[in-house]
């Protein structure tokens, strides 16, 4: 999950969770994917596995030097169990800084984290709304915290796309109205 997260960027979000299952088929490892492996494996060998075609991001060699970093954390810090990242904080706030500590987080793909572990794995320390907000909402529809199947998915993105839009909106109307010379009038 924490891969498929990392993953999650500039590609579909079916490609990214794909990711980890098609590491693991390229690199013949078992399941669950050993972090002490993939940290100590040849950086070369993960470029490889990450650039074969179809490769598994569009930034391949980035990629794979991101989910090595991660497994390397989470092999030091979590002895190589990954759940230990949200099964182990005492609190929302704790979750959130122990994910945006991860490579490849930054503050709101932790908070989407801190959601998707709340919501569909049951982890909810206490606070874990308010560390995921708003993406921790019921029913908010936000973000791969409120994906279950074909049709919840259809409707993220169709809300992201509304939310794309009415952004666009807004940036468009506030620069009209600024830093823009007076039109001639004729």
């Amino acid at each position: 999950m924490l891969i498929g997260m990392v993953l999650d960027q500039q590609i579909p979000i079916e490609q990214a969770f794909r990711g980890p299952a098609e590491l693991v088929d390229r690199l013949g490892l078992a399941v669950p994917i050993d972090a002490h492996l993939l940290a100590s494996m040849d950086p070369a060998t993960l470029v490889e596995a990450f650039s074969r075609r179809p490769s598994i991001h569009r930034y391949p060699a980035s990629m794979a030097a991101r989910v090595q970093a991660l497994s390397e954390i989470v092999a030091d810090e979590y002895g190589g169990d990954a759940s230990r990242v949200w099964t182990g904080a005492r609190d929302g706030l704790e979750l959130r800084r122990r994910v945006e500590a991860l490579p490849g987080f930054g503050a709101q793909k932790a908070k989407i984290f801190v959601a998707l572990v709340g919501k569909q794995l049951g982890v909810r320390p206490p606070g874990w709304e308010e560390a995921s907000a708003p993406y921790g909402e019921p029913g908010s529809f936000r973000s791969v915290a409120d994906i279950v199947d074909a049709d919840s998915l259809a409707e993220v993105r169709r809300r992201k796309r509304e939310a794309k839009a009415a952004a666009k909106s807004a940036s468009a109307a506030a620069a009209g109205g600024k830093g823009r010379a007076p039109r001639a009038v004729r």
